[in-house]
């Protein structure tokens, strides 16, 4: 199918109903304005043959594509079977698919009797589809439809779908985890699943429940991965599922491969199996046997969650934070008074390097025309201030989503003021400081309201002692990397980052405050490599140097992934 990785789908017969003397010739061709319309984005031949080369085994077999766009699978599925020594007068009952719209279905039938073949497709919603018997062989490339735009009907009959296979879905699922699940249905016991996926079946939370069911319902899980992209022009990351035969696995194989014209030596190449901890994301079997041995051990060893320490949470939505966030100078013009305005940490992440904003840093910022202030009246709005909201309320401002919905529409909700700041999306890393300066938060920025027990400790000595190799590790492991090479962290996510433990932090405390001017040093001058050899070296004493070694370069193996993603959009 058309690979949806961004937007929403389009009816294809209403935009052609729409489209001004569209003739019947025309209404068969899908577009790329279309298919830009909805972000779609066809599967490669390169993929389409491995796959469907690997799932076909015999002439016999039976074949099915749901949502089959314009047959990318049907086709090379075709070209295999008679490759194989398939009869020809047998291709219509053993290739099916469904397409939901009508123009690509017709356009798909015309494609294979192009290529001398045959195939049963029908026009309708794969998620309403009941098959007669299940097949051999089911394979495609889901659609990619962000849970924004995956709602109504559609979303309803997808979710009872997974739910019937006994898989419950967050309202967060994409379109893609409920066709998978669904499409496992058609499978026979002993036949084979073949898909494109975005990598997001390793990296998010919605998507545990689809891992849970590929291990529970399959008996062999393989997954194969690109070092580059292979979808052009496009930024999401994609996999390889090839599951086959039933009874569940315990763990899955993981080969990683540069782009589709490596695809001919997987079948010969090393394969890694990895065996999920729990709940654990399936994040880790991109990197070695060894660097997670390691991690998992010294993490049960020494370290914690993050949620143990406090609770993370977004910082204040303003719903416009060119009116609501001001500069000093600003102020003053207009008149507003210290009553009719609160200290911030400006929008944004590129003020925090260090391991404290102070408020001599807040002062320093303020100088420099950063947004620091934040238009909050502690009482009535003086003059000048309801001056201010005037004029934005006659800018429309006022009408805003998150405006309209508060009242008065210009006072912003605040969070507590936090012990920590956590920034979540990072190119680099994810940095803890503390917020000496006692200044609010907006939502660019986490921020960490510490356990009572934990507080002096914890504002001291958590930033500096988080700068270690595990942590680093952590970070790419529990959040998610984006086009652009982008590393988010949910704030469930970020409550699973590994720290040092309470205990740990105690025992070194007076070791860790030595360094925290040289650490500081490091970091003012860009050097983090330094900072972090510096923290191992307290808190990771013991460790052997062989496995200090693994985890190192399995961070940089997942930080160069990602970055590599950002050097590719640039291009």
């Amino acid at each position: 199918m058309d690979y949806q990785l961004v937007g929403h789908a389009v009816d294809l017969d209403r935009a052609h109903r729409e489209t001004p003397g569209a003739s019947t010739a025309t209404a068969l061709v899908d577009s790329d304005r279309l298919r830009k319309s909805r972000g779609a984005f066809f599967t490669p031949p390169g993929l389409a043959r491995y796959l469907v080369d690997w799932a076909i085994r015999t002439p016999n077999d039976t074949v099915f594509e749901p949502s089959c766009g314009e047959a990318s699978f049907l086709l090379a599925a075709a070209e295999r079977l008679k490759m194989i020594g398939a009869s020809p007068t047998s291709w219509r009952h053993q290739l099916q698919g469904i397409e939901i719209f009508d123009a690509s279905a017709k356009n798909a039938g015309t494609i294979l009797r192009d290529g001398g073949f045959d195939a049963q497709i029908s026009v309708g919603d794969f998620f309403d589809h009941r098959p007669a018997s299940a097949y051999d062989a089911v394979v495609g490339n889901p659609p990619f439809v962000r849970y924004q735009h995956f709602s109504g009907s559609a979303r309803i009959r997808a979710l009872e779908a997974a739910l019937a296979q006994g898989v419950r879905l967050s309202g967060l699922a994409n379109a893609w985890a409920a066709f998978v699940v669904k499409a496992a249905l058609h499978v026979k016991p002993t036949g084979r699943l073949a898909l494109v996926l975005p990598a997001e079946l390793l990296t998010v939370n919605y998507a545990q429940e689809v891992r849970r069911f590929l291990l529970r319902r399959f008996g062999r899980v393989r997954l194969i991965m690109f070092e580059d992209r292979v979808f052009p022009g496009v930024l999401e990351e994609v996999v390889l599922l090839l599951a086959e035969g039933s009874g569940g696995a315990e763990s899955f194989d993981v080969h990683q491969t540069r782009d589709t014209s490596s695809l001919s030596s997987v079948d010969v190449a090393d394969w890694t199996s990895h065996a999920p901890r729990g709940d654990e994301k399936w994040t880790p079997a991109l990197v070695g046997t060894a660097a997670i041995e390691a991690y998992r051990q010294i993490v049960d060893e020494r370290f914690e969650p993050l949620g143990k320490w406090g609770s993370v949470y977004l910082g204040a939505v303003t719903g416009n934070n060119g009116f609501f966030s001001l500069t000093v100078p600003e102020a003053k013009a207009r008149g507003l008074s210290d009553d009719d305005v609160i200290h911030i940490s400006p929008p944004g992440t590129r003020h925090l390097h260090g391991l404290t904003f102070t408020k001599s840093a807040w002062t320093q910022l303020s100088n420099t025309g950063a947004r620091c202030l934040l238009l909050y009246p502690k009482g009535t709005p003086s003059d000048a201030a309801q001056r201010y909201i005037s004029e934005a309320e006659d800018a429309g401002v006022s009408k805003a989503y998150k405006c309209r919905m508060r009242k008065p529409w210009w006072r912003v909700p605040l969070v507590s003021t936090p012990d920590l700041f956590l920034t979540y999306m990072n190119h680099d890393r994810p940095r803890l400081i503390s917020n000496a300066g006692c200044v609010q938060i907006l939502n660019s920025i986490y921020g960490i309201t510490l356990a009572r027990d934990r507080k002096q400790l914890g504002c001291e000595g958590l930033p500096l002692a988080s700068l270690n190799s595990v942590t680093l590790l952590g970070s790419e492991i529990v959040g998610r990397a984006y086009g652009g090479g982008l590393l988010k962290m949910e704030p469930r996510e970020a409550d699973t980052l590994p720290v040092p433990s309470l205990a740990r932090i105690k025992f070194a405390e007076d070791e860790l405050k030595a360094l925290k001017r040289q650490v500081a040093r490091a970091l003012q001058n860009g050097n983090l490599a330094d900072a972090v050899e510096a923290v191992d070296e307290v808190l990771l004493r013991g460790v052997k140097a062989s496995e200090m070694k693994a985890l190192r370069l399995a961070r940089e193996m997942l930080f160069q992934r990602r970055r590599s993603r950002n050097r590719s959009a640039k291009r």
